[in-house]
């Protein structure tokens, strides 16, 4: 196994380091000697599992809605609740500062499903 004596430089700028990393490779610099094995047990999952009830004929309605965009139906509520939930927030801050508005549009608050062409 060869020595590593190659040592990163320091940049000035991303510009610099980019073009740096485009010229040379990551395993010049690279030692595997030197690698530990680290865990991360302590973290926890970011998603919880939740049961609720809905209409059936709303979930039938988000189904035939997701077979249209070729997604699943659980991934499609994903995107969509979360963006209503942000309309929601906004619309009663905007009632609580007693600021008439009669509507607040459907892109008001533009979210991730808004960019992937669901909403």
């Amino acid at each position: 196994m060869k020595k590593m004596d190659n040592l990163i430089p320091k940049f000035k700028s991303e510009d610099e380091e980019r073009e740096f990393w485009a010229t040379h490779s990551p395993l010049d610099y690279f030692d595997s000697r030197n690698i530990k094995r680290i865990s991360f047990h302590n973290l926890k999952p970011s998603l919880k599992s939740i049961s609720i009830r809905l209409p059936e004929d709303m979930i039938a309605e988000l189904k035939t809605l997701a077979n249209k965009k070729d997604v699943p139906y659980q991934s499609l509520a994903k995107c969509i609740w979360p963006d209503r939930l942000r309309l929601n927030v906004a619309h009663w801050v905007l009632l609580s500062k007693k600021v008439r508005t009669k509507f607040m549009p459907n892109n008001a608050l533009p979210g991730r499903c808004q960019e992937a062409g669901i909403h």
